[in-house]
């Protein structure tokens, strides 16, 4: 039995484990593994942090009309009609997340909603881990991934702005549209003394 879910951890990941493909689902795991690293090096609930990891991608292979009719039933932000499944399943996702699995704890809820976006003054160091075992993840391979995890294992908040920073640059570098909030969390994090 977890405070954060009306179940057993295993009874969690079951639930999971039903909404993802295989490959999915052991990229939560390993983000889990990662997240509950991060949490007890930098002081924040590990149970928490384990819950929030594994939970993180639950609606992320869900259709683009289950979000749709989320957003229109929950009178939610408008504008998230012109994004897609990258924004959807952590900010929408976290609705799913409260009305389906009932986990109603307002740090994890949170730190789902910025796991792919950030936050500035207001991002908790949950959403900061769950933001960097996202990223991090033992199964990530790209250029600049260890330096990341060093920079990471030295400062929390650091690894997050190293981690905003690189991903916005890929953005602009690919012409992607950027969401508000992550500009919001670039603003916030390169001015940000340390």
């Amino acid at each position: 039995m977890t405070k954060y879910f009306d179940g057993s951890i295993v009874q969690l990941e079951e639930k999971v484990e039903a909404r993802l493909s295989d490959y999915r689902f052991q990229h939560v795991r390993r983000v889990r593994d990662y997240a509950i690293q991060l949490a007890e090096a930098n002081g924040v609930d590990p149970d928490q942090a384990e819950v929030a990891a594994l939970v993180h991608d639950y609606a992320k292979e869900r259709s683009d009309s289950d979000f749709i009719a989320v957003i229109k039933r929950k009178k939610m932000d408008p504008d998230l009609m012109n994004w897609g499944n990258y924004i959807w399943h952590g900010v929408v996702g976290a609705e799913m997340i409260h009305d389906e699995l009932g986990i109603t704890d307002p740090d994890i809820l949170t730190a789902v909603r910025e796991h792919t976006t950030g936050a500035g003054a207001t991002m908790s160091k949950l959403s900061q881990v769950i933001f960097m075992a996202d990223y991090l993840e033992v199964g990530r391979d790209f250029d600049g991934v260890q330096v990341a995890r060093d920079i990471t294992k030295q400062s929390l908040e650091q690894g997050v702005k190293y981690q905003i920073v690189h991903t916005l640059a890929r953005l602009v570098q690919k012409e992607t549209p950027i969401y508000p909030k992550s500009l919001e969390t670039y603003n916030y994090w390169v001015r940000k003394e340390n």
